[in-house]
């Protein structure tokens, strides 16, 4: 095991990333629900503001599990052909699981923004955090949403497949993984606690890092 919880991968993840000029105007986009803690953890280590960034993937209609694509907040649709052609998926298949995921992604949005907007993110740097990569899908729909209004992109996680690393470089500026094993088979092996991150932690966790950014603002403004 590499990692307690996500909590601890989120600590170990900011330490690799300890270059505080690379972060000064970035935000940082915890993928719910597992890469919220983490991506929690490096906002408070860069002193950043933490916000999400809806992602959902597309499952193959028999097998849930495996992506043959993912949906992103902005209409963003990356699909896997390879596996689109391999099982004879029907468009019909691939818009039904698209409508019943964005269904989803919208209630995600909702719940835990509680009517707050996003950060702001135009111009700025967007580190995208989840607590690993596997088939890399939900990242590309991610990135390639994000690429519209961010001045710069990072894709962040603390495991992920030496592959899947080499094929994130070209939707990022920069792709920061310290750890990419070879026998990378799913994100959980590296984990010993992979529950489920619930709403409501996701909900706690983003009003925490709320409270902790403006705390912080305060005590620049008594500073000048």
């Amino acid at each position: 095991m590499l990692f307690e919880d996500r909590r601890d991968a989120g600590r170990k993840l900011a330490a690799a990333m300890a270059q505080p000029n690379d972060f000064e105007d970035a935000v940082t986009l915890g993928l719910p629900r597992g890469g919220v803690p983490v991506a929690f953890e490096v906002a408070h280590a860069l002193r950043c503001p933490l916000d999400i960034f809806v992602v959902r993937k597309i499952g193959v209609p028999s097998q849930r599990e495996l992506a043959m694509g993912a949906i992103a907040s902005g209409e963003v649709v990356v699909l896997n052909q390879d596996i689109l052609h391999a099982l004879k998926i029907s468009d019909d298949e691939v818009q039904r699981v698209i409508e019943r995921e964005t269904l989803e992604l919208e209630r995600q949005e909702r719940a835990y923004r509680e009517g707050r907007p996003p950060v702001e993110i135009a111009g700025r740097t967007a580190i995208l955090i989840d607590d690993g990569i596997a088939t890399g899908a939900s990242m590309k729909a991610a990135a390639r949403a994000v690429r519209k209004l961010a001045r710069r992109i990072f894709i962040a996680a603390p495991v992920a497949s030496m592959q899947t690393c080499r094929e994130l470089e070209t939707e990022a500026d920069r792709v920061i993984c310290p750890h990419q094993p070879l026998d990378f088979e799913a994100v959980g092996m590296f984990y010993r606690d992979f529950s489920a991150t619930k709403d409501e932690e996701v909900r706690t966790l983003l009003a925490q890092a709320r409270q902790e950014r403006e705390m912080e603002l305060a005590g620049r403004s008594q500073e000048r």
